[in-house]
This record gives C-alpha cells, sequence and structure tokens, in this order.
C-alpha cells in the first residue's frame, strides 16, 4: 500500500509542472504579427511534427490496418462496381476502399490478396 501510494505522489509531481505551463507555450500559435518598421508582416508558422497517420499504399500479401488507410470503407454490395473490375471475393475475404483503390483482405488474418488500383476514380 506504502508503494501505491508513494508512485502516485510521483506521478503528480512529474506531471504538475506541465501542466503549470502557460497556455501559449503548450499551444504555440500556427501564424505569428510580426511588426517591420510600420508594417506588418503575416509569417505562418512551420509545422514541426509529421502528420498523426501517415498512409500507406497497398500491396498484395502485406498486413491490411484500416487505421493507415484513407476514406476507409467496407464494400458490401461489389456487384454495384462490377464495371471497376471487382470480382466476388473468395470465401473468407471481403472488397474495402481505401482512397480510390479496392482492396481484396482475408477477414481473420488481414492479409491483403489483391488491389485494384485507381476503381473510384
Amino acid at each position: 500500500m506504502k508503494k501505491m501510494i508513494l508512485a502516485a505522489v510521483a506521478a503528480s509531481l512529474v506531471s504538475v509542472p506541465a501542466m503549470a505551463a502557460p497556455f501559449d507555450q503548450r499551444h504555440p500559435p500556427k501564424v505569428m504579427v510580426k511588426k517591420q518598421a510600420n508594417k506588418r508582416v503575416v509569417v505562418q508558422r512551420n509545422q514541426r511534427h509529421a502528420p498523426a497517420v501517415q498512409y500507406r499504399n497497398w500491396s498484395k500479401g502485406q498486413r491490411f490496418d484500416s487505421r493507415y488507410a484513407r476514406n476507409y470503407s467496407q464494400i458490401n454490395n461489389w456487384q454495384q462496381y462490377r464495371g471497376r473490375h471487382l470480382y466476388a471475393p473468395p470465401r473468407g475475404y471481403h472488397w474495402v476502399r481505401s482512397g480510390n483503390d479496392a482492396v481484396l483482405v482475408a477477414i481473420a488474418g488481414g492479409l491483403i490478396g489483391a488491389v485494384v488500383a485507381g476503381a473510384f476514380n
């Protein structure tokens, strides 16, 4: 019990300086205005961090993860897209949309069986 209390106190002491920082330091402005010789110049701030999600280009044999898919949705009625080169999925597979691509994904393991690039252009 004593160890749990000490751990909780230590965690709260570590997190206090982060919460006490001024709002401007935690969330710096994206646009800054600089004054130069009676002029105001608007300067956009560069993004330091990469985007939270990095989208992928899929290929056969990879493991599909919907978190990395653009515009993810499952295709329930593949017959609608027969003109876009989609065919009946084999047992244990289903079609998924990722951006403009149609991806044939195994339901159980997530392995990619086929990719139809540009099916939704």
